[in-house]
């Protein structure tokens, strides 16, 4: 499940990337065919960069989303919970009388 999760990610940070490549072929088609300035070449440059960030920013919020259900749904615990029911076991253990505060009851 979490590799078809990770596929996913990476082939839309893929898209991603192909879509920065071909901004920069189109624009220096753009620049070419229709006589762009160096200024209006590079707005349209940042604007598709803008958007390019954007999209990873909704992908990335989207992945995080779907491992959360995905965690929820087969009942793992988050790291920072296990860490806190650690840290709170191992301070009632030394709180038990005894040599060996790790043997079973």
């Amino acid at each position: 499940m979490f590799e078809l999760l990770e596929k996913a990610v990476l082939t839309g940070l893929g898209a991603l990337s192909l879509t920065q490549k071909k901004a920069e072929e189109i624009l220096a088609e753009l620049k070419e065919k229709y006589k762009l300035s160096e200024e209006e070449g590079k707005a349209f440059l940042d604007k598709v960069q803008g958007i390019a960030k954007e999209g990873r920013e909704r992908i990335a919020e989207i992945a995080d989303a779907e491992v959360k259900k995905v965690i929820e749904r087969v009942g793992l615990v988050p790291r920072e919970e296990f860490d806190r029911l650690q840290k709170r076991l191992e301070e009632l253990e030394k709180r038990m009388p005894g040599d060996d505060p790790g043997a079973p009851c």
